[in-house]
């Protein structure tokens, strides 16, 4: 079968494309990463799939969401540093939004039922979504018996033995990068990109002049905004104020979020309810959960955790605008750090893959990211099936289920699930609270 021609598509309908995508990427890193290679590699054929395999194994080795680095690299290889600015921020605008307003309702009235009905619906379908990611994303990255047998050690290592994803990832590497070495015949990797095979054209990444003055540049530039806000909080408020205390602990996760939103999670609970008691420990599952229900990172529970911690500790401001304010500084420091890693990085990882032995290491990556994946999804839906309250969640399972056999057998569209999961639980929800 032929595949049809990649094509480059102008920046304004680039920019209409990160926008929706911005207000459908539910599904966490699984679903959103499945939903940008449908829509980027399968039916736009705008970035070819070794190109997109690549770009996900060097995100991965990054610390910060992942979904939202790669939609900010996506976006730097079709038009340039506009093009990745774009794509990252539009990624987590919408939920920067949407999760703002439901902190300000959450902190005045606590708990909203309906939010929590939706939420009801939401969360088999997701589970759905995050299933069939992990079988569409198996079935690319993982072409051979090695791949697979590297896949599966990373489940059993994370799951099972509770291994720190940054170790997995670098055993994964290591293997990969001395093994294709020793062994190159089990490590070959099929790379239409590098074959010369005229039936797989690319679309070429940005030209970059000078790459270290660049870099220079870009650390300075960057390293300037992420502090700015940090800076002008302290000589406005004080440098032991909650808002300076939220960008630098929130800096440093930056540097430290392996592995997702769950991994990072254990720590920024414990420091934010235990060291500096910017909230309760419920405080955290509520926010866990109302971070579920917008799309974006799932990182972006961080941002509830600024706004209650300023709402709590506003100092001289009125709550809801020292929470804004809080929520606003979180969310700053969260995600600046992305854009420096891949700009700086993403020139770099292009030049990289004329080199066997580190393609060989960041293909052995990408299948343990799948066991890792595969890690969250039996974590989501232990949590979805089986409730704390004990025994089993019956209209979750038969949504999980039939959501699943449809998007394998019919390819249902990922937005319609999604709409059909919240329109579902707000409906089930009425009728029982009715």
């Amino acid at each position: 079968m032929n595949t049809p021609p990649l094509v480059r598509p102008g920046f304004d309908e680039a920019l209409r494309f990160w926008t929706w995508l911005g207000f459908v990427s539910f599904g966490g890193p699984a679903g959103q990463i499945a939903l940008m290679h449908e829509e980027l590699v399968t039916r736009r054929r705008w970035i070819d799939e070794p190109r997109f395999l690549h770009a996900l194994s060097f995100c991965t080795l990054l610390p910060g969401p992942e979904a939202q680095q790669l939609a900010t690299y996506c976006g730097w290889l079709l038009h340039g540093t506009r093009g990745g600015i774009v794509a990252g921020a539009l990624f987590v605008l919408p939920s920067v939004v949407l999760l703002w307003a439901l902190s300000v309702v959450y902190a005045l009235y606590g708990k909203v039922p309906l939010v929590a009905a939706v939420f009801d619906g939401l969360e088999p379908m997701v589970l759905a979504i995050v299933a069939h990611a992990v079988l569409r994303i198996g079935k690319k990255a993982l072409p051979n018996r090695l791949a697979w047998g590297l896949a599966a050690a990373a489940f059993v290592l994370i799951y099972f033995a509770h291994v720190p994803f940054p170790l997995i990832v670098g055993g994964a590497a290591a293997i990969g990068f001395f093994g294709g070495r020793a062994y190159p015949v089990l490590f070959r990797t099929k790379d239409p990109h590098l074959s010369g095979d005229p039936a797989q054209d690319t679309v070429e990444a940005p030209p970059v002049q000078d790459p270290w003055a660049r870099a220079l540049r870009v650390v300075l530039v960057c390293g300037a905004l992420w502090w700015a806000p940090v800076v002008a909080c302290g000589v406005v408020f004080g440098w032991h104020s909650t808002f300076v205390g939220l960008g630098v602990f929130f800096s440093k996760a930056a540097m430290v979020t392996f592995g997702g939103a769950y991994a990072v999670l254990p720590y920024v609970a414990q420091q934010a309810v235990e060291h500096f008691g910017w909230l309760a420990p419920n405080h955290m599952i509520d926010g866990l959960a109302l971070a579920e229900t917008t799309p974006g990172p799932l990182i972006m529970v961080v941002q509830f955790v600024g706004f209650l911690g300023a709402f709590h500790h506003p100092g001289t401001l009125a709550p809801v605008v020292a929470g804004t304010l809080g929520a606003l500084i979180t969310t700053w420091v969260t995600f600046l750090p992305c854009f420096l890693w891949i700009f700086v990085g993403a020139p770099y990882v292009e030049t990289l893959r004329q080199v066997a032995s580190l393609r060989t290491a960041l293909t052995a990556v990408t299948a343990a990211v799948v066991g890792v994946i595969l890690n969250l999804a039996v974590w989501f839906g232990l949590h979805t099936l089986f409730p704390e309250g004990g025994g089993v969640n019956a209209f979750a399972a038969v949504v999980a289920v039939a959501t699943f056999s449809g998007m394998v057998r019919w390819n249902w569209n990922l937005v319609k699930v999604v709409a059909a999961g919240a329109l579902l639980g707000l409906a089930r929800g009425l009728v029982m609270g009715g």
